[in-house]
């Protein structure tokens, strides 16, 4: 089939970008880029927020395949991928069950460690145990410093980096204001790193590792989204023999999912032992200028726009032929 002929086959095009959650600005960005992106390659792309418009428009509308641009809850958490399986619309990224699981931190870790895979310790809390939560015995099964985080949240909104017992539960009450349930988190020191994956079950393959080096070690909301201090290092600098056995990790940890389209996993390699642990996976990763999966994959000789069209072209339903 010839390049023309596919995106004639793709149809009219609808762009997710913008929604209900904590990550809409970032969403924004991501979708105003693919969007660009797209028309400049000829695909027929429009924007939609579901905020604004009833998802039940794309259908009415012609709409024939979606890419996803949202970030966070009712976007990269199944919700939205389950209402285009009842449409019958093929969409960009992960199936229903492995965006639900991958959405939620806790659940992600029960899942890899089931499948032997290493994550650091941690603890899930309830806001209601706040008042009564023992800091000494948290710290005690976490150490210091310790990460407090909501469990379904993304781009390190509500996180916080507890070094003090008498931090800890101010920590959990922000955590607590973004979420009903909380991930603390042992803190590996050591080089922080991302890996970007493509494809789905056997085929599925790893980007170049991305190595991120952020002011004090803080790679926070600001620093990752609207500052130019963050420094991304690809290649990685790691030895070769490294930068392969976290690209096999990370392929493992996103096929245990049963991700598929893309994700990108976060990885932490403890300083001392150079021992990787999976912190969490982004199944509806950042498309902005402060991206990571579109550095990665630019180094891997796949610039901006192709991405996007490889995103599109690998659109698809959980159920396939299954709606009405």
């Amino acid at each position: 089939m010839t390049h023309n002929a596919m995106l004639m086959n793709w149809g009219k095009v609808a762009v997710l970008m913008g929604g209900r959650s904590a990550e809409r600005e970032v969403s924004l960005m991501s979708g105003q880029g693919v969007l660009q992106a797209l028309r400049s390659a000829g695909v027929d792309a429009h924007a939609f927020d579901p905020a604004e418009r009833e998802l039940s428009e794309l259908k009415k509308d012609g709409f024939k395949r979606c890419f996803i641009a949202l970030h966070g809850r009712f976007g990269e958490d199944g919700t939205v991928q389950g209402a285009l399986e009842l449409m019958g619309i093929p969409y960009t990224g992960s199936g229903v069950m492995a965006s639900s699981i991958a959405m939620d931190k806790v659940m992600t870790k029960r899942v890899w460690q089931a499948e032997g895979l290493p994550v650091p310790r941690h603890v899930l809390v309830h806001p209601t145990q706040i008042d009564n939560l023992s800091a000494e015995d948290l710290i005690e099964t976490l150490g210091l410093p310790l990460i407090v985080k909501p469990a379904r949240e993304g781009s390190s909104i509500g996180v916080s980096k507890v070094v003090r017992a008498e931090e800890l539960h101010a920590a959990l009450r922000a955590a607590a204001a973004c979420d009903h349930d909380i991930l603390c988190e042992q803190c590996i020191v050591g080089d922080e790193v991302t890996c970007p994956v493509l494809g789905a079950g056997d085929e599925a393959r790893a980007l170049p590792v991305i190595r991120i080096v952020a002011p004090e070690g803080n790679y926070d909301y600001q620093n990752k989204y609207f500052t130019d201090d963050t420094q991304y290092l690809v290649p990685c600098g790691l030895p070769a023999q490294e930068e392969a056995a976290i690209q096999a990790l990370v392929v493992k940890a996103y096929q245990a999912l049963g991700c598929r389209g893309w994700g990108r996993i976060d990885v932490m390699i403890d300083g001392r032992t150079r021992q990787p642990y999976l912190l969490e996976i982004n199944t509806s990763p950042g498309m902005t200028g402060h991206s990571l999966v579109p550095m990665s994959a630019a180094a891997n000789g796949m610039p901006y726009e192709a991405l996007c069209r490889h995103l599109l072209a690998d659109a698809a339903l959980d159920y396939a032929g299954a709606a009405a």
